[in-house]
Parts: C-alpha cells; structure tokens; sequence
C-alpha cells in the first residue's frame, strides 16, 4: 500500500504555563490522523479545539509531546519541507509587491531569479492576478491578498498544502470564489490538503473526508465523514443538493455537543 502523504499517530500537545509553571495544558490527546496522497481532508471542531495545533505538528513547527508523525512513510525529523502553509493571518510582506511576494519562497531556495520571476508570474496568473503584480499589500483588496497569499504557497509545488482558515475573513462572494479557485486549482494538481476551518458548510463543499474534533482540553477525534459528492463541483450549488443536506445533518448531530461545551467554557471564569 502506498504511504499516507502525511500521518499523525497518536498525537499529543501538552503546554506549560509561562506565568504558573505548575500550570499544564493538553490541548488535543490521542489524536491519529491521515491525509492521503492527492486527498482533501478537512477537519472541524468548536473555537480552541487544537485544530491549528495539529496543523503546526503536521508542519514540523510543533514537536508533540507523544506520539509520531510521518511524511509519505518517513518520520518528520523538523520543519515538514513537502508541505506549503497558508495560514489564517496576512503573510505576505508589506514592503514587497504582489510579485516579490509570491517569488519570495523561490529565492530563498535559491531559485535563479528570471527562473522565480517567471514561476512567480504563472502562479499569479493562475490566481487572477496576472495584472497585479506590482501592487504591494496594502493597494490590494482582501481577496487579492489572499490570492496572492495562495499563489505564495502554490508557487512552490508542495506535496502536502497545509491551510488555516485561509478565507474566514474574506466576504461571503469572495470567499465562494476563492473556494472554488482553490478546488479547481487542486483538481489540476491533486496534491494532499489538509484543511483546518470553522464553517461546516466549507468543509462538506470542499472535502473528501471531514474529521470532527472535540471540544478541549485533550480535544480527539469523535466522528469522520467521507464526503461523496460528485466532483468537479461548484461550492454554492453543491450546498442545495440533497446528499449535502444529509451530509450536513449527520455531521452537526455529531458537532453540536462539542461546539455547545466549547461555548460553555469560554464562559467559564478563568482560575485565579
């Protein structure tokens, strides 16, 4: 059998408190995940549930407390270099344009600069932006930003695409489109994607397989879902479909709770 492109077995991340150094956090405990080679897999939970901790231990940015991490069979010894990150927050560099952005990677891998410029070009292209290359972040609007963003970690031709929440912030239209920039965009690569979001409706519309974590501390795996809607597919329409409904409705019953209890705790005062 051919090797997961990336493989969490039995993960857990155990922080201790900077102020209170007898103060201990598990953020998510036994937790086995897999997302294979060409796969899209979404995970799902309520707010502080440790999804974007597993992202970073699938990156190589967190060492997990317990348990082992493998990259198409191999043990991760560090940083994951197979996979591209696009995380949640801006990460393109204020003082560079659209292009010096989406070619930053390429350079710092020592990628000949005409070779970057013109992979750079292609990829901005690619995402809308052919036009736009010398705009710097600031003369672009959010959804540009996030193209931009997505064609800097595109650019590199990873193995495994890593992704927080890349489109919560963007408006309902732009992020629908961005969704579907981005299915089409790995319909043509089939590349593994690991895809950490919030919306359950986003995570059905994309995916091939939806993970439910519980609510923390020591948030693990509760429920996995295979998504089988046809592909290609288009991320509005697929959501007025009845096998989308049923979808939807099996996987909240099993959400719900969690997102209830996770509400539950933030109310909760903090121990003095």
């Amino acid at each position: 059998m051919t090797a997961a492109a990336l493989s969490l077995r039995d993960i857990s991340c155990t922080f201790v408190s900077r102020d209170r150094p007898g103060q201990r956090y598990t953020a998510v405990a036994g937790v086995s995940l897999t997302v294979g080679a060409g796969e899209f897999v979404s995970v799902v939970g309520p707010t502080g549930c440790g999804k974007s901790t597993l992202l970073n231990v699938g990156a190589g940015l967190l060492p997990p407390s317990t348990g082992t991490v493998e990259v198409f069979g191999q043990p991760l010894p560090g940083i994951n270099a197979r996979a591209g990150y696009m995380f949640q927050s801006e990460s393109l560099m204020p003082w560079r344009t659209a292009l010096g952005n989406v070619m930053a990677g390429l350079e710092f891998r020592g990628v000949p600069p005409a070779d970057a410029r013109a992979r750079a070009e292609d990829w901005l292209r690619r995402v809308g932006l052919g036009a736009f290359g010398d705009r710097y972040p600031h003369q672009m609007s959010g959804g540009m930003r996030k193209r931009a963003s997505l064609a800097q970690t595109l650019v590199l031709d990873p193995d495994i695409i890593l992704m927080d929440e890349p489109f919560s912030a963007l408006d309902i239209q732009t992020r629908q489109l961005m969704e579907n920039e981005l299915l089409d965009l790995w319909q043509s690569k089939k590349k593994a994607v690991l895809f950490i979001t919030h919306d359950l409706d986003e995570a059905i519309a994309m995916s091939d397989r939806v993970v439910v974590l519980s609510a923390g501390p020591a948030s693990h795996p509760i429920g996995e879902f295979s998504v089988d809607l046809a592909r290609p597919r288009d991320v509005a329409e697929v959501r007025t479909t009845p096998r989308f409904i049923e979808l939807h409705q099996a996987i909240w019953s099993v959400l719900r709770d969690e997102v209830l209890e996770g509400y539950r705790q933030q109310l909760r005062p903090k121990a003095a």
